[in-house]
């Protein structure tokens, strides 16, 4: 497989990354990013774009892939609802677009989140932008999937780039083998999500939308 990776840099990005370069079936990541990941990796191709939205200055090196993994994404705190929709929904569907037209039919994987509101009609500001955003993908020319996480727990020496959340994982990692004995459905971690995103790039799902537990159950570990 041939996959394009956006927001490699990123807690999920890291995590998906981490799973792709373990896999000795995907042959190729094209990571297209602002920052460089770091690692060094034969199979591994970065792009680095001051301006991510800027694809048509590499066109010719998006053609070819079978999958694209979107972990791309902003929080919608202290943002207005405008500045988060050019973010979530503009950017993302721009993004997007062109790939289809690149690669026509191509599995493209967003990672949404937990309440999102497909009938845009909600209270939630950021809930309504995921849903609107979410139904726009599903009416492009790919084969769309929509994850739907919640909690996510590091693995593997991953980081959050965000200062708060940083704090948040290392308050609650003394108390997460029980939080996940609690509520299995509730928390996932890093490497459960990569490992979900590759079988579904291979495989697909029943439905486009997967929750907590349909990502858990794909994963398998």
């Amino acid at each position: 497989m041939k996959i394009i990776l956006f927001g490699a840099t990123g807690m999920v990005g890291q995590g998906v990354l981490s799973a792709c370069l373990a896999d000795p079936a995907v042959q190729q990541v094209l990571s297209v990013s602002r920052t460089a990941t770091g690692l060094t990796d034969p199979r591994l191709e970065e792009i680095l774009l001051a301006d991510v939205s800027q694809l048509e200055r590499v066109e010719d090196r998006l053609t070819g892939a079978d999958a694209c993994f979107f972990p791309l994404g902003v929080s919608s705190a202290g943002m207005k609802e405008e500045a988060y929709r050019r973010i979530t929904y503009t950017l993302t569907l721009d993004l997007a677009a062109t790939l289809a037209r690149l690669n026509p039919g191509m599995t493209f994987i967003y990672v949404s989140g937990q309440g999102t509101d497909s009938t845009e009609q909600g209270r939630s500001m950021w809930a309504r932008v995921k849903g609107a955003t979410e139904n726009a993908l599903l009416r492009l020319p790919l084969r769309a999937f929509l994850f739907r996480p919640g909690f996510i727990q590091p693995l593997d020496g991953i980081r959050s780039r965000t200062p708060l959340y940083r704090l948040v994982y290392a308050l609650t990692a003394p108390l997460m083998p029980l939080l996940r004995w609690l509520a299995p459905n509730q928390i996932l971690t890093t490497r459960q999500v990569g490992q979900a995103m590759l079988s579904v790039a291979r495989h697909g799902y029943p439905t486009p939308i997967l929750e907590i537990r349909d990502i858990r159950a794909v994963a398998g570990i």
